[in-house]
């Protein structure tokens, strides 16, 4: 049995299907609601109920505390309706709306060791397959088994002859598979473009850029793409991560800087006396606070851990009087549904 929804403030409405999540069923009929990692995880797609019920689904606490879920909350990622449905859920612009996810195949062309636990690999499309994506989004890979996990673009659209992913080695299988069997030529299966992280171009106010280990990915993207674009707004990049090792490209970040194109503040967490850092050390969200008390004239891009996107968000919005609209992230959870 089908069910309407309709969203509010904008009062478009859509069919959702049986089985459907309302985000699925959203996208599937051109209508873009902020959303993350599709698996209940980092709580971009979050919104209110006010008509209907839904099945809530899965997902995990960090995403939608029990409190939110009682004070009416769902996360329509995972949300599937009982009844037809009136939301209120923030609408993406026209930017995204044209792109039409894809699957294609795709052959592995470079794979670099970066780091210990951390692998660059470059991926070649079919030459005449055409890939759109914005500065920000991601793409599901997909292996034989089903496996699918989620990855961040590093390249800018514009640099299009790769799709380059960072991917850390988190000991499962998907990791023992590319760190310990995957070679170059292989053919993957590649899905997307997915995801509303991405450079809001239509504003001018200065841009704060966090990122926390290979979250560093998309934020490379998105300065990029900047670049490329000729974009005046003054940029800082704060990189956090736990020793030196994990700066995998470090320098750069730190030719961004020396040609004058950003500001680059590392941040280490751990680093141990073997690594002789002199850096800014602690939490890198704390970092950003020491340096900007007052954030209410900036846009924030944070993409990393969920808990240093979670505090981030808590603590500028809360501390740096940052306006909830101006942040936006992308909490890493590699794992997709």
């Amino acid at each position: 049995m089908s069910h309407k929804v309709t969203i509010q403030p904008s009062g478009h409405s859509f069919t959702v299907n049986e089985g459907e999540t309302v985000l699925a069923a959203a996208l599937r009929e051109g209508i873009v609601i902020a959303y993350g990692c599709r698996s209940g995880t980092c709580g971009t797609c979050k919104g209110r109920l006010i008509e209907g019920a839904v099945d809530y689904g899965t997902y995990q606490e960090q995403a939608m505390s029990p409190a939110e879920r009682d004070a009416g909350f769902a996360l329509f990622c995972q949300a599937r309706p009982r009844s037809d449905l009136v939301i209120q859920a923030r609408e993406i612009g026209t930017v995204v709306k044209g792109m039409q996810i894809r699957m294609m195949p795709a052959r592995v062309m470079r794979m670099e060791r970066a780091a210990p636990d951390v692998m660059l690999l470059d991926l070649k499309l079919p030459s005449n397959e055409k890939f759109q994506f914005l500065a920000g989004q991601y793409v599901d890979l997909l292996l034989r088994n089903g496996t699918r996990r989620s990855f961040s673009m590093a390249n800018a659209p514009e640099d299009d002859a790769f799709l380059q992913l960072h991917l850390r080695n988190y000991g499962g299988p998907f990791s023992q598979h590319v760190f310990g069997a995957m070679k170059e030529k292989d053919i993957l299966r590649v899905e997307g473009p997915f995801g509303t992280f991405f450079l809001r171009e239509e504003s001018d106010k200065p841009i704060i850029l966090l990122a926390s280990g290979t979250g560093f990915a998309p934020i490379k993207s998105i300065v990029e793409h900047a670049l490329h674009r000729g974009a005046a707004r003054p940029m800082v990049l704060y990189w956090g991560c736990r020793v030196r090792a994990d700066l995998y490209l470090h320098e750069l970040a730190e030719r961004w800087q020396a040609e004058g194109k950003l500001r680059y503040v590392p941040v280490l967490s751990d680093a141990p006396a073997a690594d002789h850092w002199t850096g800014r050390t602690g939490l890198v969200h704390r970092a950003v606070m020491q340096d900007f008390p007052d954030l209410s004239a900036h846009q924030v891009y944070a993409c990393g851990a969920p808990i240093m996107v979670e505090s981030a968000h808590k603590d500028f919005t809360s501390q740096c009087r940052l306006p909830e609209d101006d942040f936006y992230s992308d909490s890493f959870t590699p794992a997709a549904p």
